[in-house]
């Protein structure tokens, strides 16, 4: 499977009044979130794909549930499918208009 992926991680928002560690923070719970909501969709492809071998091997689905949590992670953390970008859009504080 060859998944192209964004090079550059999710950017940060500007924001002011946010420290960069709460902006970083915000990020990786931002990232988090969109990894669990991949998580059972990539599950769902991956069975769908893979047919019922699972029931052959003991634990074999513990292993492929594991595999589909860290590719998830690995394609939020490389910028997703825009979820996080959202959601840190929306985490930002309001412009008021006249001040910069």
């Amino acid at each position: 499977m060859n998944i192209a992926l964004a090079s550059t991680p999710i950017p940060l928002p500007a924001a002011s009044s946010l420290s960069a560690k709460a902006i970083g923070k915000n990020a990786k719970a931002a990232r988090d979130f969109e990894a669990l909501l991949l998580t059972p969709v990539l599950d769902s492809l991956e069975k769908t794909f893979s047919g019922n071998e699972d029931s052959k091997t003991p634990g074999a689905s513990d292993y492929r549930l594991m595999g589909t949590q860290a590719l998830a992670q690995a394609i939020a953390a490389r910028g997703g499918i825009g979820i996080a970008q959202l959601i840190l859009r929306h985490m930002q504080p309001p412009k008021v208009s006249g001040t910069e």
